[in-house]
């Protein structure tokens, strides 16, 4: 298997957070992109790779980031040998691909045909996520479909529905559907989907359809990786594995409250997300 870190966003929210915090006692993070941010002693990013090398269940990592921000991921990866860095070639949110596009620009770059996971760069998950039993619930569903492809989903709240993608799923856990951002009358389902995902190598080629289909739209469309997913599972088995909720650094806010959770309350970092 292969992953792929979606890395190329500027963080604008954060960036603006920081800025205009009256304290200044975040003002050493201005700059710096958000899976670089340091996490509980840990940059972000590095928790993951950290998972990724101990359970050995990829032996590739691309990270795609911007030309803003490329050389401090080279930097970064200078201690990790399996991970290659991928320069979309923009310098502003203005001019980014979308997210869809990163991941069929890494497929191409590198002539990826494996399996691969899908990992956000700005995210992290709680204490029960792991990367072994989430791999080994992807050979099951592999065994009923080879085209079948794992996401998570975690319950929200009823009245955060309207700012995530919402599964709703059947009795054995496959996708029937995915609502954006529906009011909480608009559907039963509570299962807000994060970017993670692991996509079957036969999902790759899917890619230039759905780029080619959305090349006309609005970069919206291609931005939010949960387009695609969306527009999947209408042609392949997605299933999902569930897990009890995780850290989105989008905002000032949110990445003080993972900091210190991280600093403060995680029970087992020797085994955290493996």
């Amino acid at each position: 298997m292969k992953a792929v870190v979606l890395a190329a966003g500027y963080g604008t929210r954060l960036q603006r957070g920081i800025e205009n915090d009256p304290t200044g006692e975040f003002k050493h993070l201005g700059g710096i992109a958000k899976p670089l941010l340091p996490i509980g002693g840990r940059v972000l990013l590095s928790h993951w790779l950290r998972a990724l090398t101990h359970t050995a269940c990829v032996d590739t990592v691309v990270v795609v980031t911007n030309a803003l921000h490329h050389e401090a991921f080279q930097k970064w990866a200078e201690e990790f040998p399996n991970v290659k860095i991928l320069n979309d070639g923009t310098r502003k949110n203005e001019e980014r691909l979308g997210a869809v596009a990163c991941l069929q620009l890494a497929v191409k770059h590198f002539g990826l045909d494996d399996h691969i996971i899908v990992i956000g760069g700005d995210t992290l998950f709680k204490e029960d996520f792991s990367l072994r039993a989430f791999t080994e619930r992807f050979a099951e569903v592999q065994k009923k479909d080879k085209d079948s492809s794992l996401v998570l989903s975690y319950q929200c709240r009823d009245e955060e529905t309207s700012k995530y993608g919402i599964l709703e799923v059947d009795s054995d856990l496959r996708v029937q559907c995915m609502k954006e951002k529906p009011f909480p009358t608009e559907t039963n389902s509570r299962s807000a989907c994060p970017c993670f995902y692991l996509f079957s190598r036969t999902t790759l080629p899917l890619l230039d359809a759905f780029l080619k289909e959305k090349e006309e739209g609005p970069i919206e469309e291609r931005d939010a990786p949960g387009t695609f997913l969306s527009w999947l599972l209408l042609r392949r088995p997605v299933y999902v594995y569930r897990i009890s909720g995780r850290f989105d650094v989008g905002n000032l806010p949110s990445y003080i409250e993972c900091d210190k959770y991280f600093k403060e309350q995680l029970t087992n970092p020797d085994i955290y997300l493996i």
